[in-house]
């Protein structure tokens, strides 16, 4: 993991056509603006990690399914 330091109205760029601005830092709080193009998709962590666990659950029941109708 690559750790910079920043502060208020700074940037950083990731893969050139991404750029993190910290907006704000309260206390231990810290507003952050992303630009990015339209279609690179921007989540929190913790929605990242439902979309993920909710995309394997339907695979593995997909996977359960078609296996069902192979054998009936």
């Amino acid at each position: 993991m690559l750790a910079l330091s920043r502060k208020k109205g700074e940037s950083l760029i990731i893969s050139n056509n991404v750029e993190v601005t910290v907006l704000e830092v309260k206390g231990e709080q810290v507003k952050i603006g992303i630009s990015a193009p339209k279609d690179v998709p921007i989540y929190r962590k913790e929605v990242y990690d439902q979309i993920q666990a909710s995309t394997l659950e339907a695979a593995e029941s997909a996977s359960l399914d078609a296996a069902r109708d192979l054998f009936s």
